[in-house]
């Protein structure tokens, strides 16, 4: 395992890349012996100093749920990031493409959450109970760590590449709609791109707002009411530049539009 000085001197890195726009070195080539809970103590370290310099939280995205995913990263298991306050688009929103590094695009659904959420045991059932609606979205990925080789450390350490996300106008709650198959059609300049079905997202988009509760137990805490979740992506990702329009038709919910500028 890394030492605290290690974990935070990645944490000022990526820190100053995420200032810059820039790519870092992986880390597990720098540290090969770096584990997960290695890069969770950097994200939260990371997180803490954007706390500390006054930026709000959010909520909490879930990423790797899909096989879609796990194909496309090499990466089997899920991880967790968290979002800030000014990282959240509206449809029809222009976004500076140079915010962000590698960027790409990703098909979800949010969840808000009505009440506060707890493992160890937390189920479907229970997840869909505390979730007040969902809505469709959009997330733009955004990695200051060099793409090819990387594991789910540097991923993680990496605030789990969470760049922003572009939310949909449209809310359903859970007993309005099967959210199992809510579909996904992802267009780039008018070109469908990628494909595909909620369900795709561990048999169930809210499955992965109850495996995070369950995950946030390990470390005492919980999911808060009023908290975002993105629930992970149930396409491949799409790489988006400067002048692309972007469109994804979310059938009975909606569809959410953007452009990288």
């Amino acid at each position: 395992m890394l030492t605290e000085q290690q974990i935070d001197a990645i944490a000022d890195e990526l820190a100053e890349a995420d200032r810059a726009h820039s790519v870092i070195p992986r880390i597990t080539a720098r540290y090969p012996d770096a584990v997960v809970e290695d890069s969770y103590a950097i994200q939260g370290r990371w997180r803490d100093t954007q706390i500390a310099a006054g930026r709000t939280l959010v909520g909490r995205k879930i990423g790797l749920t899909s096989k879609a995913m796990q194909h496309a990263t090499g990466i089997t298991e899920p991880d967790y990031g968290v979002m800030f306050d000014d990282t959240v688009y509206r449809s029809g929103d222009d976004i500076p493409v140079d915010h962000f590094s590698n960027v790409r695009i990703e098909v979800e659904l949010a969840f808000v959450l009505k009440t506060p959420l707890e493992g160890p045991d937390c189920t479907l059932d229970d997840a869909l109970a505390a979730i007040d609606y969902a809505v469709p979205a959009l997330e733009v990925l955004n990695s200051h760590i060099e793409l090819e080789g990387r594991t789910i450390v540097d991923t993680i350490s990496d605030n789990a590449a969470y760049g922003a996300m572009v939310l949909g106008d449209v809310h359903k709650r859970p007993d309005e709609i099967d959210l199992r198959w809510v579909p996904g059609v992802l267009s780039r300049n008018g070109e469908i791109e990628e494909t595909g079905v909620a369900a795709g997202v561990l048999g169930h988009p809210a499955t992965g707002v109850a495996w995070l509760a369950n995950k946030f137990s390990q470390h005492g805490a919980r999911l808060e009411a009023g908290e975002i979740i993105l629930a992970g992506s149930f396409t491949r990702p799409m790489w988006v530049s400067r002048g692309d329009d972007v469109s994804c038709d979310f059938g009975p919910m909606g569809t959410v539009t953007c452009r990288f500028v």
